[in-house]
């Protein structure tokens, strides 16, 4: 009996100098660490010090902390940033559908500006701006080494002024100086109109009036048409679309699904991460649908495009996107200033990463350029047909009603030529539900 306590005692102290051996060596790492970390704060401090001192100009205190925090904030990632006061305040304003400037969503990419996607009917836009396009100078000074904060400030200014913005393009040799006059930035969150019988959903960013814009274009449309039988189909048009609020994404998302989940997301705790699930309801009733994006389509357009593909809800056309698969949360920190931090990672429904990779269409579809304005050519005589020639015979199978319906039938198809024209990627998309149309009228038959 003696012998057995003993044992179990001695046991007992075993363990407890085995449980003293192991967490003695973490609670050494854990102190080092944070030793570390104040030491470093005092070089901080000490070097802070040295510029107010030292430095050959005097330097405000505010500024260099301010840089300081945004230094080590966008470290981390291109998208992580702190916003001084102004800066949180336009943001804001920007949720809300407006505010001044030239009309581009950019990111930092080797040191240089990069043209996410310029938004639709704005400066930039008109003057030609394109996703990818990279910007080396303004008015003649170089961004490279700046912040992307410091090169969009360089890029505001009063509304009316103009700016001069050099522009590296792929597919040109030399840069090339684009002029742009700042004006007033009014975000149209959605355009809607009737293509035929085809609903078009353009969707320019994801703000608080997005879905609310959305879901009352759609019902004009149909009305429109002629109810949700007459049309056969919708197009939502994402290329450019630089993103926005995660809520909206989610809501436009929803507008189009019954159920299933939407999107996830994951942060550095496991604990961290959210699903967002479909709510039944589908505003079209299930109507076949095309997705439209580009490389402009960033984040929240990922999101609603990702999940409508996994679903097999809509066939997405067009090329791959820009794969932004971060979510930022935006702080409110002291002084009236704001932290934007990347925290999560989103996923499509199929548990799949588009950071950096993007989402692909399931039919790839370049935009051809403009091609260089020529001379119309006379129409030539092998163009003509026998409904041309003198004398000819008519058609004597057909009713006056139905020679009209063959004729409104060709008018439709000239316009869908033209459109080509203008337009090729939505041509295409429209295309594709008009084939679906014709194959659902004829299992119907």
């Amino acid at each position: 009996m003696n012998k057995f306590m003993m044992a179990a005692l001695g046991g007992t102290v075993a363990g407890v100098v085995a449980t003293t051996q192991f967490v003695g060596p973490l609670l050494a790492q854990e102190n080092e660490r944070q030793s570390s970390v104040y030491e470093q704060l005092d070089l901080f401090g000490d070097i802070f010090e040295r510029i107010r001192a030292q430095y050959v100009e005097e330097a405000e205190p505010q500024e260099l902390i301010e840089a300081a925090i945004n230094g080590m904030l966008t470290s981390l990632d291109p998208h992580s940033s702190y916003l001084p006061p102004d800066d949180a305040e336009d943001m804001r304003v920007q949720t809300r559908g407006e505010f001044g400037g030239l009309g581009i969503e950019v990111t930092q990419e080797d040191g240089f500006v990069k043209v996410v996607s310029p938004i639709d009917d704005t400066p930039a836009a008109e003057a030609g701006i394109e996703s990818g396009d990279f910007i080396t100078h303004v008015d003649g000074e170089s961004v490279l080494g700046m912040t992307l904060d410091e090169a969009v400030d360089l890029m505001r200014g009063p509304v009316g002024s103009d700016i001069v913005i050099t522009v590296a393009r792929e597919g040109e040799e030399e840069p090339f100086d684009v002029t742009i006059t700042r004006d007033t930035i009014t975000l149209t969150a959605v355009r809607t109109r009737l293509e035929g019988d085809t609903v078009v959903l353009r969707v320019t960013t994801f703000n608080d009036q997005t879905f609310p814009n959305l879901e009352a274009g759609l019902a004009e449309r149909i009305e429109e048409a002629g109810g949700l039988d007459a049309i056969n189909g919708v197009v939502l048009d994402l290329r450019n679309n630089p993103g926005g609020l995660l809520t909206q994404a989610i809501k436009v998302s929803d507008a189009f699904l019954d159920k299933g989940e939407i999107v996830s997301t994951r942060g550095r705790n496991p604990e961290d991460g959210d699903r967002y699930n479909a709510e039944a309801g589908d505003l079209t009733n299930g109507k076949p649908m095309v997705v439209l994006i580009n490389g402009g389509s960033a984040s929240a357009s990922e999101i609603v495009a990702g999940a409508l593909k996994d679903h097999r809800r809509a066939v997405v056309v067009g090329t791959k996107s820009f794969g932004k698969g971060s979510v930022q949360t935006v702080m409110p920190v002291r002084g009236d200033g704001a932290m934007r931090l990347t925290t999560a990672r989103y996923y499509t429904p199929s548990g799949r990463s588009i950071q950096a990779l993007g989402v692909s269409p399931d039919i790839v579809v370049e935009q051809p350029r403009p091609a260089p304005e020529e001379e119309e050519e006379e129409t030539s005589i092998f163009s003509r047909s026998e409904a041309d020639l003198r004398g000819r015979l008519d058609n004597d199978s057909l009713s006056e009603d139905e020679i009209q319906q063959i004729e409104e039938d060709r008018e439709r198809a000239e316009q869908s030529a033209a459109l080509r024209e203008e337009d090729y990627q939505l041509a295409y998309a429209i295309d594709i539900l008009k084939g679906l149309s014709v194959l659902e009228t004829e299992q119907q038959e």
